[in-house]
């Protein structure tokens, strides 16, 4: 069985190619549409929901049989048909160009696979059996997303709003780093789960930003 790395891509404004127009590919243009992603659907039909993206100007269609080339300027590809021998082409060709693509049948053929995902704003969380049992895959995540709900999603809204305003207020890179430490080390989500924490405007961000730095000031010369 394959090792897989999980990575996380940002797919705004780049090139993916889904070969096929069925339930399986409705199902991948959801995700990347959400995405920003560049999306190209190449097949002679497309269910009602994929049409409707197209009609949307949500993603271009190749109203015909895929043909080779079409994979050419690809960033990502998809093969979602429910033909083996079309599929395998797919992959050829992308394996040839060097592009990453996901066999939707049989993920083995494939270069990579996606998980079961779950997602709550900037909180997510990818689940992979690496292809063993994506039901098994889809059990945990809904494990997960009972015991790690509105909670962790308040708490990373917290971050960002914090290591935003970091970003923009402190350059130096030392002073950067321990000041997401000191972040880190908040007992915030304690207080978001007992119901005691008062989210933080941007005046009190900037006010214990400017503490930390006055506290370190030494490390900034």
């Amino acid at each position: 069985m394959a090792y897989y790395v999980p990575v996380m891509l940002d797919l705004h404004g780049r090139r993916c190619v889904i070969v096929g127009g069925g339930h399986v590919a409705e199902r991948k243009v959801s995700s990347l549409v959400d995405a920003g992603a560049e999306i190209v659907v190449i097949s002679p039909e497309m269910t009602e929901t994929l049409r409707h993206r197209y009609e949307e100007g949500r993603l271009l269609w190749m109203n015909r049989n895929y043909q080779r080339g079409d994979l050419n300027e690809a960033f990502l590809v998809f093969a979602a048909t429910n033909q083996a021998e079309v599929n395998d082409a797919v992959v050829q060709e992308a394996n040839y160009l060097n592009i990453p693509v996901n066999h939707t049948g049989d993920g083995e053929r494939g270069s990579f696979i996606t998980p079961s995902v779950l997602r709550r704003e900037k909180l997510v969380v990818a689940v992979s059996t690496s292809g063993a049992g994506p039901g098994a895959s889809r059990d945990l995540c809904r494990t997960i997303n009972e015991h790690y709900g509105d909670d962790y999603e308040m708490y990373i809204h917290f971050l960002s709003s914090v290591r935003s305003e970091v970003k923009r207020m402190v350059h130096h890179e030392g002073l950067r780093k321990k000041i997401f430490r000191l972040l880190s080390e908040l007992d915030i989500l304690s207080q978001i789960s007992a119901g005691t924490f008062h989210n933080w405007d941007q005046d009190m961000i900037r006010c214990w930003i400017e503490e930390v730095i006055a506290e370190h000031q030494e490390e900034m010369r």
